[in-house]
């Protein structure tokens, strides 16, 4: 059994090492997550409002898909306090188990709510049809905006 920690990269700000997993190893093929690597992804995607396993950071996407799921999350004004983004190239068991635990094959991927939302494809058609606003409306993860006309600092 091999024992790996996974760092994890967040919105500037906020730091948490929360990932001691392992995974059952048969020749060089992962067969399939250990009990204690699902529950850490399980928390992992629960413990923040929307989720975001990606190539790169927020700062440095290093894949066109998580370059454009990073835009919109910043189009649709996600406050940062409410997401976190793990980097899926910093670890190999983290990139491959994160694809078994969603039973989805490609990266980036989405959780909001503990729930998989799907990739980016999925992303930009609720961005497009403005059901992604509306989900994260109802979860109060959009970042607060000041109304219209009202002046900076003005009280």
């Amino acid at each position: 059994m091999v024992i790996v920690e996974f760092n994890q990269n967040i919105i500037p700000g906020k730091s948490v090492n929360m990932f001691r997993n392992s995974f059952k190893l048969f020749g060089n093929q992962i067969r399939s997550l250990s009990t204690q690597t699902r529950q850490a992804l399980e928390q992992a995607v629960k413990e923040d409002p929307v989720v975001l396993f990606m190539k790169g950071t927020p700062n440095q996407p290093m894949c066109g898909f998580s370059l454009r799921a990073i835009q919109v999350l910043s189009l649709e004004n996600v406050a940062t306090d409410k997401l976190a983004t793990y980097n899926v190239l910093s670890n190999e068991e983290l990139r491959d188990g994160i694809k078994e635990f969603s039973d989805w094959p490609t990266i980036p991927q989405l959780y909001i709510n503990g729930e998989f939302v799907g990739g980016c494809d999925i992303l930009m058609s609720m961005h497009k049809s403005g059901e992604l606003h509306k989900v994260l409306g109802e979860i109060n993860a959009l970042a607060s905006s000041k109304p219209e006309g009202e002046a900076a600092g003005a009280n």
